[in-house]
């Protein structure tokens, strides 16, 4: 393949001397549900939770898209527009599984890659033997590896930084392929509108717009004085952009990725008008946030809750509390008292979302409560005792009685990687998958293998472990 060690292109490298990928995959979590049942192909289909009137879909294909169905979207409001759809449920530690492994693909063309999300990664071309010259030629030999590993479509960006490789990408979806060379980006999205800069959003286009900018290169010639005074530091930021540049380098997954904050969101089964269930369920979602920053060894000092009411009106609302904590009673307590601010009587609540950010790592000095540390010491003994039972036999093993009831569990599953049966049995590898021509449900056929102890979710780790794994064998 290419060369396997590429040299790291610095932030402040001419555009000219770096080049980079973006792999987008097409309608991901569809189109892994349709590679296990082929007899899906073709079909407009939807990936969503139990398919209910609460469920939203979380990944549309291709063909459903022409009905106007949309990621996000209502389960019922799909079957309106289009009532011979199949709704699939979404299995995610087989999204995972597949995930994985197109990233264990890329590497083989770069070791630089960053994985972005579950379905995109971008990938630091600069220092292989990948050049401008050769950049088409090897973008298709990595969707063509793609296609003979899984018989799944991606599209690839091709630029000299990662905002334009990232805009580049959705040009010519599915199954495209689009190159920006250095000094083309005004050529190709000069006249496309300010909204289809990566990250500008619907209310800043408004705001644009009222300041007579509409397209990306009306911007760029927009007086940076102007939109400074307008947006602040973000100004100079959309200038940037504007123009095509964009600094910042590939993370490689060994080198991991700041995290910002940790939350858990739920929607309800059913709209509630009654603050005690939405307390129990922050409960439960303040707990799960607490064992994981434990987990990672984050504390935080910023509390922030999220509602959506059943009009889907969302209210988000943070308070920074005067220590770094990572236990839910801390986190749970401020919450709850942004719930009681925020609650509207006489409004059902549909979503109930809490997340903690200005982490700091455990190991790092910041300020603690003093006056408290004694019993600080022993309700983390508490603590680290009911983190060690659930990491043995398993996060329902113990929980506290309030959230004890005969209602179905709000927590998550258990993370497992599932791979499909099909895959284990070598179908895939340059064939199609016609064996699995008579399967109607997935779920049976996979082979679900629980993730190593201690391990977490995320795909920087996952990709850490990944290299361990192959250095054994």
């Amino acid at each position: 393949m290419l060369g396997r060690h590429p040299k790291r292109a610095s932030a402040g490298a001419p555009a000219g001397d770096r080049l980079v990928f973006h792999v987008d995959m097409d309608a991901f979590f569809a189109s892994v549900e349709i590679m296990c049942r082929p007899k899906l192909r073709g079909k407009p289909v939807i990936v969503c939770g139990k398919p209910t009137m609460r469920s939203v879909a979380a990944a549309v294909s291709y063909e459903a898209r022409k009905y106007g169905i949309r990621s996000g979207m209502p389960v019922v409001e799909a079957f309106r527009r289009c009532p011979h759809l199949v709704a699939v449920e979404g299995n995610p530690g087989q999204y995972i599984y597949v995930s994985l492994e197109l990233l264990r693909i890329y590497k083989e063309f770069s070791t630089i890659v960053e994985p972005y999300s579950i379905d995109e990664a971008f990938i630091e071309m600069t220092g292989t033997s990948c050049t401008w010259e050769n950049c088409d030629d090897v973008a298709r030999s990595l969707k063509a590896r793609v296609r003979e590993r899984f018989d799944l479509t991606c599209s690839v960006g091709v630029g000299p930084n990662k905002l334009v490789s990232k805009m580049c990408s959705g040009l010519e979806k599915p199954d495209g392929l689009s190159i920006v060379y250095p000094g083309e980006f005004a050529l190709t999205f000069g006249a496309r509108p300010v909204t289809d800069l990566w990250g500008v959003g619907d209310k800043t286009g408004i705001a644009l717009s009222l300041m007579g900018v509409s397209t990306i290169g009306e911007l760029a010639e927009f007086p940076v004085a102007m939109l400074r005074r307008r947006f602040g530091i973000m100004g100079e930021i959309l200038h940037m952009m504007a123009v095509g540049r964009d600094d910042t380098p590939v993370t490689a997954y060994y080198e991991g990725m700041p995290v910002a904050s940790m939350g858990h969101e739920h929607t309800l089964p059913a709209d509630t008008w009654d603050i005690m269930e939405a307390e129990r369920v922050l409960l439960r979602l303040t707990d799960q946030v607490a064992r994981r920053m434990r987990k990672k060894g984050y504390l935080g000092d910023v509390i922030t809750l999220s509602l959506r009411f059943s009009d889907f009106d969302r209210v988000v609302r943070q308070r920074k509390i005067k220590f770094y904590t990572d236990e839910e009673r801390v986190i749970y307590r401020t919450g709850r008292e942004l719930l009681h601010e925020c609650w509207r009587p006489g409004q059902a609540i549909r979503l109930v979302g809490i997340s903690c950010s200005g982490l700091t790592r455990v190991p790092e000095t910041c300020q603690v409560d003093l006056f408290v540390q004694k019993e600080e010491d022993s309700h983390r003994k508490l603590l680290a005792a009911l983190d060690a039972i659930r990491d043995k036999f398993g996060e329902h093993a113990i929980t506290r009685g309030r959230l004890v009831s005969t209602e179905e569990r709000l927590w998550a599953a258990s993370r497992r990687v599932s791979e499909p049966r099909f895959l284990r049995m070598g179908v895939g590898e340059g064939q199609r998958p016609s064996v699995v021509a008579g399967w109607h449900d997935a779920a049976p056929q996979l082979d679900t293998v629980p993730l190593p102890p201690g391990l977490s979710s995320s795909p920087f780790d996952m990709l850490r472990h990944q290299d361990l794994e192959d250095s054994r064998r």
